[in-house]
C-alpha cells in the first residue's frame, strides 16, 4: 500500500472562526442593524456599509481583529458618516450589540469533534487562530474542542513572519506542515509562501478584508467533513 497522505504531516494546523465554529454570522448581522440604525442620521448617497468597512480597515494597524476592533471602528463610523449627528441611543445600541455579540455562545460546525477525534488519532494538532485575545481564548474553551490540540496559538496576525515562528516553535519543517482554514488569505497562502500545504474549506460568508486574489493551485474541500479522506484514513 502505498504512503497515505496524512503519513506526509508531521503537525496539522486548524484555523478556528468559521473553520470550526460560526464566527462571521455575528459580524453580518450587526453589520445590517448597523446600516439600519445609521440610515437615518445620513446623507443621501453616502454607502454605509462601504464606508463602515474602510473604517475598519484603517483601524486594524491600531486595533486588530476582533469584535472589540469591530466595536470601535462602528462608533467612529457612525460619528463620522453623520456628521456627528447620530444620537446617543444608537452608540448606545452598538455598544449592546457588541455585548451580545461577545456572550453569545460558540456554535460548533457539523462533523467538527468527529474530524479532530479522527485526525487527531495519527498526528499532531495545532490551532492557530487571530483576534482580541480575551474573546478567542473564551470561545477555545467553551468550545469543548481544546483537548483536540497540542498547541493553542492565538496571533494577531496570520502572516509569513508570524506562521515561520510558529513552525519554529512547534520543531516543524514548513513542508512537513498543512494548515486548514476558511480564508486563503489568511490560513493557505502564508504557509504555502512558506513550502507548507493547506486546504481551504470555504465558509458561506466571508469578510470583506480578507478576500485576496491569487494564482496559486490551491487545494479546496467542499466541508471539513471531506478532510478525512482526503488525508487518506480509512
Amino acid at each position: 500500500m502505498g504512503q497515505r497522505r496524512y503519513e506526509q504531516f508531521d503537525v496539522i494546523g486548524f484555523d478556528a472562526d468559521d473553520t470550526l465554529w460560526q464566527s462571521e454570522d455575528g459580524f453580518r448581522s450587526n453589520e445590517l442593524r448597523f446600516v439600519e440604525l445609521i440610515s437615518p442620521y445620513t446623507a443621501m448617497g453616502i454607502d454605509i456599509r462601504a464606508a463602515l468597512t474602510a473604517t475598519e480597515r484603517k483601524n486594524l494597524g491600531t486595533f486588530g481583529y476582533g469584535v472589540k476592533s469591530f466595536a470601535i471602528s462602528m462608533v467612529e463610523a457612525a460619528i463620522t458618516i453623520s456628521a456627528g449627528a447620530v444620537p446617543v441611543e444608537v452608540i448606545s445600541q452598538l455598544v449592546n450589540m457588541t455585548r451580545d455579540q461577545l456572550e453569545a455562545p460558540v456554535h460548533l460546525l457539523p462533523f467538527v469533534p468527529e474530524v479532530l477525534e479522527q485526525v487527531g488519532s495519527a498526528t499532531k494538532l495545532v490551532l492557530i487562530t487571530k483576534g482580541d485575545l480575551v474573546h478567542q481564548t473564551h470561545k477555545i474553551q467553551t468550545s469543548g474542542l481544546a483537548h483536540h490540540f497540542d498547541h493553542l496559538e492565538i496571533v494577531l496576525e496570520k502572516d509569513v513572519e508570524t506562521y515561520a515562528g510558529l513552525l519554529h516553535r512547534f520543531g516543524v519543517a514548513p513542508d512537513r506542515f498543512l494548515m486548514v482554514g476558511n480564508s486563503v488569505r489568511s490560513d493557505i497562502l502564508p504557509v504555502m509562501a512558506l513550502g507548507g500545504h493547506g486546504v481551504h474549506v470555504p465558509y458561506h460568508m466571508l469578510w470583506e478584508l480578507e478576500h485576496v486574489d491569487h494564482n496559486e493551485l490551491i487545494v479546496e474541500l467542499a466541508s471539513l467533513a471531506e478532510l478525512p479522506a482526503w488525508l487518506g484514513y480509512d
